[in-house]
């Protein structure tokens, strides 16, 4: 199949509009609020009591349905060379959230590849925002079909991330490797094998296994300034599933009350339970 161009985020829009006229396309309504602990931002979104919920249950990990096997039509905006697919994500909580797709299985636990970066660095050339990888289920993947995924702005902790690392106390004390990027790395247009190179560092850094197959779990977060990589020991703090956007500054939780209980504890505790210690 041909190569698609990478798409504007008004060519995203559009596929955007048409998911929803079809009924393909199922965002979950939230309500946010900022929440300061520590003095880092946090965007903290539960699902909103003002607007329905989603009819349409969303698969399981355990689940045998393989939703990225065949995609629906009106999700899938097209192939990205060498071997990817880009689709919408079809339950989404902020909007244009895309996922770079492996058109064959390939397990979500593998390491990245030169293919998989090849993939989602157009991505970010052309309209920057934030790619982001769960590096397996206690990093929080929701599905074992290898998949990175796109938003086009970054949450609030991503933002101020590099002035974070490198105040003299961070609280950002849990085990991580990060490194910031050439600007001009994005004017190639052959970003691809010095972000696998960057990677395979920061999994060398963090003591994670730099193999093909299977290091442990971990997030990865990619911006045009840097990458981040985080090395997991859970997925969960208490009920609330962390995934990379957690470290982005982006949390999900279910109901009001579990919200009570994360400003109660501290989004960085939370943080802190779930990423592996220094």
């Amino acid at each position: 199949m041909p190569d698609i161009l990478i798409p504007t985020e008004h060519q995203i829009d559009e596929f955007v509009h048409a998911a929803l006229a079809r009924g393909v396309l199922l965002p979950i309504a939230t309500e946010s609020r900022i929440v300061e602990h520590e003095g880092l931002p946090f965007l903290v979104k539960w699902v909103s009591t003002q607007a329905l919920k989603p009819r349409v249950a969303k698969p399981g990990r355990q689940s045998a349905h393989n939703p990225f096997a065949q995609p629906e039509p009106a999700l899938t905006l097209g192939d990205i060379a060498p071997r990817h697919r880009l689709l919408l994500n079809k339950f989404p909580v902020m909007s244009r959230h895309l996922l770079i797709v492996t058109r064959d299985f390939e397990p979500q636990e593998d390491a990245l590849c030169a293919d998989d970066f090849a993939a989602i660095a157009p991505l970010i050339e052309r309209n920057a925002g934030l790619g982001f990888y769960n590096g397996g289920a206690l990093a929080g993947a929701s599905q074992a079909h290898k998949h990175l995924q796109w938003i086009p702005q970054c949450p609030p902790l991503a933002q101020c991330l590099p002035e974070a690392l490198s105040a003299p106390l961070t609280p950002l004390d849990f085990r991580h490797a990060f490194m910031p990027l050439d600007p001009g790395l994005w004017t190639s247009g052959n970003a691809g094998p010095h972000l696998l190179e960057v990677y395979r560092s920061l999994l060398e850094r963090a003591g994670l296994p730099a193999g093909d197959h299977h290091p442990a779990p971990y997030n990865l977060l990619l911006t045009r300034g840097w990458m981040w990589l985080i090395p997991r020991r859970a997925e969960h703090w208490r009920e609330m599933s962390i995934n990379a956007l957690g470290f982005a500054g982006s949390l999900f939780v279910k109901r009001q009350e579990a919200l009570d209980e994360l400003v109660s504890a501290g989004p960085m505790n939370a943080l802190r339970a779930v990423a592996c210690r220094r």
